[in-house]
């Protein structure tokens, strides 16, 4: 059984990622973590997830709790991110990191931790998502250069980060390829879980590569995936394509 802890497990990733956890075998929750002033500190996660008691409490020091884990799983801000990250190499646990709105810096700093610890690092963690970022290449590929791309994404309307990870991810299959990165369009409304189409048209005609999430449970049952595949890894930079393939 794979033991987790969840960071930012009372937010809409983090809640879903253990709920899914809990009716999956494979897996033992074995923590949760939330900012130390959050009201649901100390709480019973199970009760929090209303999935029932499981007598462990959530907190708010990751050091305190590493030793009950296999893998910390992070969905939260790029400074809790970058904490967490510092303790789980002190701690040689292996993370699965789906936070966005990371800067150079710090997603330099998950490359030089994986060398201590392995590290699924994704800006989205949906298999359709991933497969859409290889397709996209293609497209750009075979398209030429009469033909121009431009992406547009959706989310709801408390999502931080603009872009997206995924936009600026899929922005880069058409930079490799074209050698520019296409302009991108940030919508933020509603409850929109995340849509991200890229367009490429030219005279006479386009192409338009959509994919869309229904729901959070596509990211979340992508971390758990993540989380299944760093078991026995060595240290390394992994993606959601390594886990996919």
């Amino acid at each position: 059984m794979i033991k987790i802890i969840i960071s930012g497990i009372s937010g809409k990733m983090g809640a879903r990622i253990g709920v899914l956890a809990s009716i999956d075998k494979g897996f033992e929750i074995t923590g949760g973590l939330e900012y130390s002033s959050s009201p649901v500190i100390g709480k019973d996660i199970g009760e929090l997830l209303a999935i029932g008691k499981i007598y462990k409490k959530i907190e708010s020091d990751f050091s305190k709790i590493a030793a009950s884990c296999d893998v910390l799983i992070e969905f939260t801000s790029p400074s809790a991110t970058m904490e967490h990250l510092e303790a789980a190499v002190k701690n040689k646990k292996a993370m699965v990191i789906g936070t966005t709105g990371l800067s150079k810096d710090e997603a330099d700093k998950i490359k030089s931790a994986s060398k201590s610890i392995p590290v699924v690092y994704s800006p989205n963690m949906s298999i359709g998502a991933n497969l859409l970022f290889r397709v996209v290449e293609e497209v750009a590929k075979g398209l030429g250069e009469n033909y121009k791309a431009e992406i547009v994404e959706a989310h709801h309307d408390q999502k931080k980060d603009s872009p997206s990870g995924t936009a600026k991810r899929l922005g880069e299959a058409v930079l490799k390829i074209k050698g520019e990165m296409p302009p991108i369009h940030s919508v933020r409304l509603g409850d929109i879980v995340g849509d991200h189409t890229v367009i490429f048209a030219g005279n006479g005609e386009r192409i338009e590569l959509t994919h869309r999430a229904h729901s959070r449970d596509a990211f979340a049952k992508g971390a758990l995936d993540a989380a299944r595949f760093l078991i026995d890894k060595e240290p390394g930079l992994y993606s959601m394509k390594d886990v996919i393939d």
